[in-house]
């Protein structure tokens, strides 16, 4: 049994697994400001800081407004949310939504004095995306918008800037390792959507999955890790061979799950799917992380 709004259901809202997603885009920010000697260990941190901030930010605001929305019902497939199991007061929810925007807020402010003011416009999209991904009168994850957003927010907006906070500039490799973050971290979403295709239709939620069906959601699931792991042979141009190489382990344990997805097809046991996906993810973070700084 949790108690109402103790420590324990707190960190169960802020759902701590899904923290790997935030490091990852950052290490490989940091990951490539090593590679171009501009490296800073305090601005590093703070983007960690940030991005970890953000992270359950997000989780607050989506746990709110799905459970408000309705889309958390009883056949809900995933993880357990805070609100809808009662774990959280929804007026809770919004105190500690205001209390992490505001940290998140704070953290921006000293990463200005590395990045400059041109970070502030970025800072601001970071908060008012998080709201509008499941809030709002056009809640943008309702409209089949997630996946741009997780390559905008989870590949170009932190590998990009976690680099340009160092090296105040942005070069070819900084928009190619985002978009390989983007679309690695990508693949996460897309198990989510697929396991819970049938749920979010009934709710109205039209992800891709459910725009295009079972068939294609599983296709672009392979899609995004094959396609990311083709990019990386992009790292050949700047004498990374390693940064070619390493990554190429995940891609044997991408083609395994993918199977493995497609077996299981629906119901519950497609959360092993996410398990697997979230190692493979950290997986591959770490072996381009590596080969960058080789």
């Amino acid at each position: 049994m949790i108690k109402t709004n103790s420590l324990k259901a707190w960190i169960l809202a802020a759902r701590p697994k899904t923290l790997t997603g935030a490091a990852i885009p950052v290490m490989l920010g940091c990951s490539l400001a090593y590679t171009y000697n501009s490296f800073n260990v305090t601005p590093a941190i703070l983007c960690f800081m940030f991005a970890f901030i953000m992270q359950i930010d997000a989780n607050f605001i989506n746990d709110l407004f799905d459970f408000l929305k309705g889309t958390d019902r009883e056949d809900r497939l995933g993880p357990e949310r805070a609100c809808s199991q009662g774990w959280i007061t929804p007026q809770a929810m919004k105190t500690g939504i205001a209390i992490t925007t505001v940290l998140a807020g704070i953290i921006g402010l000293c990463l200005l004095y590395y990045g400059g003011l041109e970070i502030i416009p970025v800072g601001i999209a970071c908060i008012i995306f998080a709201f509008l991904y499941t809030a709002g009168p056009y809640p943008l994850a309702y409209h089949g918008w997630g996946d741009v957003l997780v390559l905008v927010f989870f590949g170009f907006v932190p590998v990009g800037f976690t680099f340009y906070v160092m090296a105040h500039t942005w070069n070819t490799s900084v928009t190619i390792t985002s978009l390989i973050c983007g679309m690695i971290i990508d693949t996460l979403l897309m198990v989510n959507n697929f396991r819970d295709r049938e749920q979010d239709a009934i709710s109205g939620k039209n992800t891709l999955v459910v725009k295009f069906g079972a068939k294609a959601g599983l296709i672009m699931y392979f899609l995004l890790g094959m396609t990311a792991c083709w990019l990386c042979f992009y790292f050949l141009a700047i004498g990374k061979i390693y940064a070619v190489l390493l990554p190429q382990l995940y891609l044997v344990m991408h083609i395994l799950t993918t199977f493995k997805m497609a077996k299981i097809n629906k119901g519950k046991a497609l959360n092993t799917i996410l398990g697997e996906t979230s190692r493979n993810i950290l997986v591959f973070g770490l072996m381009l992380s590596l080969g960058l700084i080789l």
